[in-house]
């Protein structure tokens, strides 16, 4: 195993148990809040796992639903909360503008404008930041007893449409009510009076309470929109996880790659030097010592040493060892002169 591969399995290994001791420590501590913004799940201050333990003790059937409202039959003395989805397919829309007609209650969060199709479709006002009051504008049956609610965002409905304005400030509303068919539809500019930072300021539980409707009435949350599927393996995995997890097998891979060996066989660390001429000569005497026939041993050894006088003098090659040394003894002569 090169040592890319082992860098990079170590870091695998190093992740893993990291997310072992995490889910330990959850386990034992309990955990910290977290979770979704607007899920019924969640337990941070964005969150609205309050709303839903406040419907249970005032006596409403609780329904965390994880599929879709397409695949849900909804009964129309139940009241669907769609809490700021990122979008709505078109099925879906139709479904819930269905339920509602036919005598269903959807309380939406601003992002579900999308809903109003059968209304002339309002038109929401730039999100501020910062915590406001907004307090009753018309006399409606799910205001009773609400003075003042408390918001976090400050966002707020621009026009109206066809909707009745039932609580806001001089900004605008938060608050639009439309009887749809038999049903009733409630578009919140800000979800935020649901949350768990604000439930218990001002009259937001009551507030809250109102928008559920009568105790009687089931109270579905839509999870799905939240991240919370109904698969099983990898696709129950949230999107936002999943995209999060292939991001760092991607680097993890990247950098494997990048620190294991190429392809081919593996690259000396030096050149390969040759021996010394003295080891040379040596290993070559030690085998002519060692043969029988020297004179066939030292043929290509004689017929080098002829050739070299030929090749620098130019001559034709001597024929025997007197015309070998003259040879020698011309070549010698030669390069004594270039030097003079």
């Amino acid at each position: 195993m090169t040592r890319g591969w082992k860098i990079g399995l170590g870091i695998v290994a190093g992740v893993v148990a990291l997310n072992v001791l995490l889910a330990t420590l959850r386990s034992v501590t309990g955990g910290q809040p977290g979770g979704p913004e607007s899920s019924s799940y969640a337990t941070a201050s964005d969150g609205a796992a309050a709303y839903a333990s406040l419907l249970l003790r005032a006596g409403h059937p609780v329904v965390r639903e994880r599929r879709r409202p397409s695949e849900v039959a909804l009964r129309p003395g139940d009241t669907a909360v769609v809490l700021d989805p990122p979008f709505v397919e078109r099925d879906d829309i139709e479904s819930l503008d269905r339920f509602v007609e036919t005598g269903g209650r959807l309380v939406a969060s601003a992002s579900a404008s999308w809903l109003a199709a059968p209304l002339p479709t309002p038109r929401l006002a730039r999100e501020s930041q910062g915590q406001a009051n907004v307090t009753p504008i018309a006399p409606i049956p799910e205001l009773a007893g609400v003075h003042t609610v408390v918001t976090s965002r400050g966002a707020r409905w621009e026009s109206a449409g066809a909707t009745l304005p039932s609580l806001g400030d001089s900004t605008g509303a938060l608050l639009l009510v439309a009887q749809l068919g038999r049903g009733r539809l409630l578009l919140l500019s800000d979800s935020s009076p649901l949350h768990n930072e604000n439930l218990a300021k001002a009259d937001d539980a009551r507030f809250a309470l109102g928008l559920a409707g009568g105790a009687a009435r089931r109270v579905v949350f839509f999870e799905n929109y939240h991240g919370y599927g109904t698969g099983s393996g990898l696709s129950a995995i949230p999107f936002r996880w999943r995209t999060a997890l292939l991001i760092e097998a991607a680097a993890m891979l990247t950098f494997v790659l990048a620190r294991m060996r190429r392809l081919g066989p593996a690259e000396r660390e030096q050149r390969e030097l040759p021996p010394p001429r003295v080891d040379y000569v040596r290993s070559l005497a030690t085998t002519l010592a060692r043969t029988q026939d020297r004179t066939t041993a030292l043929e290509p050894l004689r017929a080098a040493v002829q050739a070299q006088p030929r090749a620098d003098s130019g001559d034709p090659a001597p024929d025997d060892e007197i015309e070998l040394g003259r040879a020698y003894a011309r070549i010698t002569d030669r390069r004594k002169r270039w030097k003079n």
